[in-house]
């Protein structure tokens, strides 16, 4: 109803789990790593715990993306089961057949003895067997206490069954029960879903008007988003109640703006009129603390652990803390312009610079995912295509470094959307995840309205949004150039002399009115510029301002081609 009258082309606050609009907060992936870790390790219980809305099936559902191939996972998501309808459902799920010995309905034992076959089997296939249960609060001590004893099966190294337990906070006090300090022994990995913190929340939001198209100012200031982390206490299901109604409420009203009374108001009719608890403190995990954390999760769950660890430490747009001018620290793409800054939404040109070693846009290929032969294998050779979209030849094994000598640096996140893609507006190497292959590499070069072209090599394929979630995770990596006299890895810290070549240029845009001219000094530019952008507010120049700033002053870089 409201979508159009902001800019948007769908409403962004649904609250179906739709893919497209996944957001992983920090601490959801932290809470992706426990898991990871848990699938990886020697088998037991592994527990994740959360408020209703903390996204605890958003995690679900990226653990089951990352599943290795080797795993057969049997998930389960109404455990309000006796004993028998559980194991009956668990071997349903494992495709087990189950025959009655006796005259009358099958036994426990009847169940038992082909699921302890079967996992024996699968053992000495290669094979792990992964049981997830969900809502897990609701099951009975009685069945807890089954699920215990169906890890008894075990060879020297590890045991056949490894089982996930989702629910609610409810969990952790029933685990913690003294007749069941067996199984909480038995417990590998455990983490409790915090909320989202108040930028968090304002991220979260962001991301999903980005994901529905944004194109104009953003309807919530920050003060709103300040008052939606307040009421909805953090909640992802409790933010998309109440922004959905709060955009409602400003379209019914003729406002672009969403103020904070409206966001009462809206609140006081999709919630209850009882005051909100205080928000949980943020702690770290003790187990992220660890050395033995990121080494034991293997490849994907320790990249995954790395990730959250480097996020504890700060933000990329600030100064990125990767050797080998490569950014590592994952960061939230470029979102619309705030509406707390109007005058600088025109930051950006309306037509973008061509790309200066690009050849007209070829015909449209058929919507298609790529094929996995066709596809990079080598990153070094990723990075080498993309240089040759800047007209230069990356040498070596290093090629970061390559790169660096030609005022080129690398950039590299895992949360990239494809509306920040397209917003960064630059070629770039995506990762692609196919069933049962390592990662893969192809370069996006050309976006559209409903799809993105790829390539690798001489060959090109066309996906759309839908083909290209089933495929891409957000892992992204582009070539950005750095100011003049830059010396290495760009910092402010580093390069001190290149500030006033970007102040020279904020200086130029405030003139030609597309900069905030009340702001007077350069960090006060700086802030504008970073709020027109959607970045996060840093005292500090890094990368992805640096990038927009490119686009918005024209500086020749290649561009995505746009049929």
């Amino acid at each position: 109803m409201y979508a159009s009258f902001f800019g948007l082309k769908q409403a962004p606050f649904s609250i179906a789990p739709d893919p497209r609009y996944l957001f992983m907060s920090e601490r959801h992936r932290e809470a992706l790593a426990h898991l990871l870790y848990g699938v990886q390790g020697g088998g037991g219980f592994v527990l994740l715990t959360g408020e209703i809305g903390a996204g605890k099936t958003t995690v679900c559902r990226a653990l089951l993306e990352q599943i290795p191939p080797h795993c057969r996972v049997a998930y389960i998501f109404n455990p309000k089961l006796t004993v028998v309808d559980l194991l009956k459902t668990i071997c349903h799920e494992f495709h087990i057949e189950v025959r009655s010995d006796g005259p009358g309905p099958a036994t426990i034992k009847d169940y038992l003895d082909p699921l302890n076959e079967y996992l024996l089997r699968s053992h000495a296939a290669g094979q792990q067997s992964l049981l997830i249960i969900d809502e897990a609060q609701n099951l009975t001590p009685h069945v807890l206490e089954q699920l215990r004893l169906l890890t008894n099966l075990e060879t020297s190294e590890r045991k056949l069954l490894q089982i996930i337990l989702i629910g609610q906070p409810e969990l952790r006090k029933l685990v913690a029960r003294p007749e069941l300090e067996q199984l909480a022994q038995r417990v590998v990995a455990r983490y409790h879903l915090d909320a989202l913190d108040e930028a968090e929340t304002s991220a979260y939001v962001r991301h999903r008007l980005q994901v529905a198209g944004l194109n104009g100012p953003a309807p919530f200031g920050e003060p709103a988003l300040r008052r939606i982390h307040r009421l909805s206490r953090g909640v992802p299901r409790r933010i998309n109640l109440l922004c959905d109604r709060a955009l409602l409420g400003a379209y019914a009203g003729g406002s672009a703006q969403v103020t904070p009374s409206m966001v009462d108001k809206a609140a006081a009719e999709v919630f209850d009129s009882s005051g909100p608890p205080a928000l949980p403190a943020r702690t770290v995990p003790r187990w992220l603390r660890q050395p033995w954390a990121v080494l034991g999760v293997g490849a994907a769950g320790g990249a995954l652990a790395a990730t959250a660890v480097l996020l504890l430490a700060g933000r990329l747009d600030s100064d990125p803390p990767a050797p080998s001018q490569v950014s590592a620290v994952p960061a939230a793409p470029p979102t619309q312009p705030a509406a707390s800054a109007p005058t600088v939404a025109a930051s950006v040109p309306a037509a973008a610079p061509q790309a200066v070693a690009s050849s007209p846009a070829p015909d449209l290929p058929p919507l298609q995912r790529p094929p996995a032969d066709a596809l990079l294998r080598s990153e070094t050779g990723a990075w080498q295509q993309l240089a040759g979209l800047w007209g230069e030849t990356l040498e070596g094994t290093e090629p970061c470094a390559s790169a660096a000598k030609r005022q080129l640096q690398c950039f590299r996140t895992a949360r990239m959307t494809l509306n920040g893609l397209q917003r960064l507006d630059r070629p770039a190497i995506l990762t692609l995840h196919l069933p049962g292959q390592a990662p893969l590499r192809a370069l996006v070069v050309s976006s559209q309205t409903d799809s993105v072209t790829l390539a690798a090599g001489d060959q090109r394929w066309r996906l759309s949004p839908g083909l290209l979630a089933e495929v891409w995770r957000g892992e992204y990596a582009t070539l950005w150039r750095t100011p003049p006299g830059t010396r290495g890895r760009f910092t402010e810290a580093a390069n001190p002399d290149t500030v006033a070549w970007i102040d020279r240029h904020f200086i130029d845009l405030q003139a030609s009115g597309r900069l905030d001219r009340s702001a007077s000094s350069y960090s006060a530019r700086l802030s504008a510029f970073q709020a027109a952008q959607g970045l996060e507010n840093a005292s500090k120049a890094g990368p992805l301002t640096l990038m927009q700033l490119n686009l918005a002053i024209g500086l020749p870089e290649p561009r995505l081609q746009t049929p």
